[in-house]
């Protein structure tokens, strides 16, 4: 048996060490999982963060001389390896305009390997603004990758308007570890019907959707119906604050890490709730439906990626409470159609969004990058 090939992995937006728990880091982590699944071997390349949340000049270039003197020492330290044990190509995970990937580029033209991005995001209207300097980084990064694993519909768009000659696109949608999970189990709540959300609480989306998901609910009391919160985060006081006027219909279970125990909520809910104000995908939706259960999300970013409509879920006009509350009220009075929902969320991601079959698309179209660049074009 030959030797995996080592691969340098990057996560600009958030290392798969970091200690906050969020869907970001999620995906790091089984992007790796699924690398070293694939026949090759995965190894951190780089800690350095270069997200920025508030648009800061200065604050962009101080992470691209970072970056910069980061690139000079990763490209001393290959150099000094045996060649076996250089890396045979650059994976960067995640680049867009408030994370761009100034790292990436340097190490593979300097060590003459490819350069490939997963879920790579191109806005051309932060071309101009707060984020400029940050946006031409991302966009530079983007336009050098020999391929971008493409997770999303809404990315795909923008990703083949500017695509490069050189540059291939490959699908590479969401999935998740079911090794990770506990078996799921058959579904019997005759209950009222249970609603589950599970977010991170802080500023700007998620306190946003904790907004609209409460004004929704405001909206159907006259239902049966109870919601299970799981998260935690510094906007905890204003969310509780939000669902305050719903009473103990609303039980809030905090922060849980624990997949055995999480996975108890999943199997538990009749519903997964979710306003998912400017998400990119979520990797909860996924979790829910693999558990058989149902979601109803707004119909944001990539989100349509996950759940499909009228078979594994529904999604709702973006950032509209109204529209959510109405959709709701229709899943609430047709528990059959629930279940239906269920069945095929389960089917869904069995079959479609699980590790392995993400590994073999990596096997494939990496196997064939680092085989030979010059063939790697005309494949696609």
């Amino acid at each position: 048996m030959s030797a995996k090939q080592p691969v340098a992995f990057y996560a600009p937006l958030k290392s798969p060490n970091h200690p906050l728990p969020s869907g970001d880091r999620t995906m790091a982590r089984l992007l790796m999982k699924a690398l070293d699944t694939a026949g090759f071997a995965p190894h951190l390349a780089s800690e350095i963060r270069t997200f920025d949340r508030h648009g800061d000049r200065r604050v962009q270039e101080n992470l691209k001389q970072q970056s910069f003197a980061e690139a000079s020492r990763l490209i001393a330290h290959y150099r000094a390896l045996p060649e076996e044990q250089q890396p045979a190509l650059w994976f960067t995970y995640h680049v867009y305009y408030k994370a761009p990937d100034w790292i990436g580029p340097l190490v593979s033209k300097a060590l003459n390997i490819p350069y490939v991005i997963a879920e790579g995001s191109r806005a051309a209207k932060r071309a101009h603004g707060p984020w400029a300097f940050a946006h031409e980084g991302a966009e530079e990064a983007l336009d050098q990758a020999d391929a971008i694993f493409v997770m999303t519909a809404k990315d795909r768009k923008a990703l083949e308007a500017s695509r490069p000659p050189h540059q291939a696109l490959i699908d590479l949608p969401p999935f998740i570890d079911a090794q990770e999970w506990p078996e799921p189990v058959s579904r019997r709540n005759q209950d009222a019907p249970k609603l589950l959300t599970v977010a991170m609480m802080r500023e700007g989306d998620k306190l946003a959707s904790y907004r609209i998901l409460s004004q929704a609910l405001d909206r159907i009391t006259d239902l049966s119906w109870s919601l299970d919160i799981v998260g935690d985060g510094e906007a905890k006081a204003e969310v509780e604050r939000f669902f305050s006027p719903l009473g103990n219909r609303v039980r809030f279970a905090g922060k849980i890490e624990r997949k055995a125990d999480l996975a108890a909520y999943y199997e538990g809910a009749d519903l997964f709730v979710w306003p998912a104000v400017n998400e990119a995908y979520g990797m909860v939706l996924l979790e829910a439906q693999f558990f058989g259960c149902p979601v109803l999300a707004g119909d944001f970013g990539g989100v349509a990626s996950v759940v499909k409509h009228g078979q594994t879920g529904m999604l709702t006009a973006p950032g509209d409470a109204e529209a959510f509350a109405q959709a709701l009220r229709r899943c609430l009075k047709d528990r059959e159609e629930l279940r239906r929902l269920g069945l095929e969320a389960k089917r869904f991601i069995g079959e479609e969004r699980l590790l392995d079959r993400a590994a073999e698309r990596l096997h494939y179209a990496l196997s064939s990058l680092t085989l030979s660049r010059g063939a790697w074009a005309c494949a696609f």
